[in-house]
């Protein structure tokens, strides 16, 4: 803690961060928080100026997943808040800690429409976990640390604070705050003695693992529990990277369109353990797995926010605990002697490996398929995989293996253009690993411009846009609804490999498998930003069908 000395409060903003080991901020620089810019110049903090807002948002919010504690995002009032708002969405709905500082008009200026203003609780209100002005420079370390504490404690998410321009200017005397430790919900004896017995009662137990303030040290101790009592896991929808893919117990991926027989299975369980995660809508199938509000299956819910125990569903057994806290609690529980559902872990892995290992064969000549199994074989184990939201994930969720915790970026709010900003976040974070982005043609689109910060900064992405001319997902459901009557879905879409070398980076056209494991390897070699433009044929629109298919099973209903 420093000694209580007299600042400004762009001063105090900048001191309060490192005091709390912020090493790293995304922003786009404004005049409404001039003296945090500053402040800065001097600070022991990584800056990353972004081009647009949004995906400094999203960078943040990726640090956040990726370190445990808030990243930090700062931008401009008005515009430059509002489409910042993409990330804190996003932040929220993956239960993300983070912190998004915002500039605002003079204190003597609001209520009165003033120049870019806007009401931030009202505007982010339904979104963030907290959101503040601060209207006193003096109250800046006090301010700061409960916000890193709302960020992480309970269910971690985001929290705004508003930064009056003339605050910023204000000298306070006022010491900076200690350094916030977030304090971890423990499991009670009794809730564990219960899980235990519920264990030892159960004939088809399943567990499904999600949400976020997990650790790698809380994934071995999940694995551990998984090994000791043999039991089935699948991870839930873009949480992939909270168990190894590759280990005998794993059942799959609990997301969007799931292994009929993962679904079936979740159905027929006797006994369910939900730890960590919420299973909204899109890991539940739209509340199809689970009964709403009482499940067939006991349920026992574990989460570190107690307003989402019994929130959607009423569980047998509700217990109030951090991942972290839980996992070490779990290595406590013993396994009853004799363990009748390991003939089901047995199959649900077969089960797995049968959905997953080998692709099919689809129209086109780019088998999307096969370059993923070559990226499969060869990517590092510690390679951060990164992508947004559209059709072309579904390959990346099936056919790529994640094995360790860390490796996984993508936005379980379903939130296209988050692929770039992420991977560039990943690799300003941590230079020594490997980061590869996915993007469909319309989600690079959202945030493309993030590549010019990856090379403004040298940071070797590499990013494989997967080019099938339409937005993809909506033309599938307008497929599904309307046959035949395509609208607004329809893209004409540039070279990306030319826009890679125009902003300074490597770029290549990817027109088959075979093509891509050299073009990668190019990629990597260069040293460069990199793009692989990747043409996708619009009929080959999920892993297992096609445009026509899906038309003609419309048209026959």
């Amino acid at each position: 803690m420093t000694q209580s000395t007299s600042r400004n409060g762009g001063r105090l903003i900048v001191d309060a961060l490192v005091a709390q080991g912020a090493g790293h901020v995304f922003c786009v620089p404004g005049e409404s928080y001039l003296a945090v810019l500053d402040a800065l110049h001097d600070a022991p903090i990584d800056v990353t100026v972004c081009r647009q807002e949004g995906g400094a948002a999203m960078m943040a919010e990726a640090a956040g997943k990726l370190t445990g504690r808030p990243g930090i995002a700062m931008v401009t009032r008005g515009p430059g808040a509002t489409n910042a708002s993409h990330g804190i969405h996003i932040a929220m709905q993956d239960s993300t800690p983070m912190i998004l500082f915002i500039g605002q008009v003079e204190r003597g200026m609001r209520e009165r429409e003033a120049f870019q203003e806007v009401d931030y609780k009202a505007f982010f209100g339904s979104m963030a976990k907290w959101v503040v002005e601060i209207d006193k420079a003096e109250r800046i370390p006090e301010l700061v640390a409960r916000a890193f504490r709302v960020a992480m404690q309970g269910r971690p998410g985001p929290v705004v604070i508003a930064l009056p321009e003339d605050v910023l200017m204000e000298e306070a005397e006022v010491a900076d705050a200690a350094l916030v430790e977030p304090a971890l919900t423990w499991p009670g004896n009794a809730d564990m003695m219960r899980l235990q017995s519920l264990l030892w009662a159960a004939r088809k137990p399943f567990v499904i693992v999600g949400g976020s303030g997990w650790s790698e040290r809380a994934v071995a101790s999940l694995t551990r529990f998984a090994e000791r009592f043999d039991l089935p896991v699948g991870t839930s929808f873009r949480r992939q990277m909270l168990f190894p893919a590759d280990h005998p117990n794993y059942a799959g991926d609990v997301g969007i369109g799931p292994n009929p027989k993962l679904a079936q299975r979740i159905k027929d369980a006797d006994l369910l353990i939900l730890a960590g995660g919420r299973l909204s809508e899109m890991p539940s199938s739209s509340y199809t797995l689970i009964d709403v509000p009482t499940p067939r299956q006991a349920l026992v819910h574990v989460h570190a926010g107690a307003e989402e125990l019994g929130r959607v569903y009423q569980p047998a057994l509700a217990i109030h605990a951090s991942p972290q806290a839980f996992a070490s609690a779990l290595e406590g529980l013993q396994p009853p002697n004799s363990l009748p559902w390991s003939g089901e872990t047995r199959e649900a892995n077969r089960d797995f490996h049968a959905w997953t290992d080998e692709p099919k064969a689809l129209p086109g000549s780019f088998q999307y398929g096969e370059a993923l199994l070559w990226l499969r074989e060869r990517l590092p184990e510690d390679a951060v995989i990164c992508n947004g939201a559209g059709n072309y994930a579904i390959w990346v969720q099936r056919y790529l293996r994640f094995r360790r915790f860390g490796t996984q970026l993508a936005p379980t709010s379903g939130s296209m253009g988050y692929g770039v900003p992420a991977a560039v976040a990943a690799k300003a974070l941590d230079r020594d690993r490997m980061v590869v982005c996915f993007a469909g043609d319309g989600c690079f689109m959202m945030n493309g411009q993030e590549f010019a910060t990856a090379v403004q900064y040298d940071l070797p992405i590499v990013v494989i846009v997967v080019d099938n001319g339409m937005y993809g997902t909506i033309r599938m459901h307008q497929e599904r609804e309307f046959p035949g009557r395509v609208s607004a879905t329809q893209l004409r879409n540039p070279d990306f490999a030319a826009y890679a070398v125009a902003f300074g980076g490597h770029g290549e056209r990817v027109e088959t498998a075979a093509a891509f494991g050299p073009a990668f390897e190019r990629a990597v070699a260069s040293g460069k930003p990199s793009i692989l433009h990747c043409r996708l044929d619009a009929e080959a629109i999920t892993p297992m069908t096609t445009l026509a298919k899906i038309r003609e099973q419309a048209l026959a209903k």
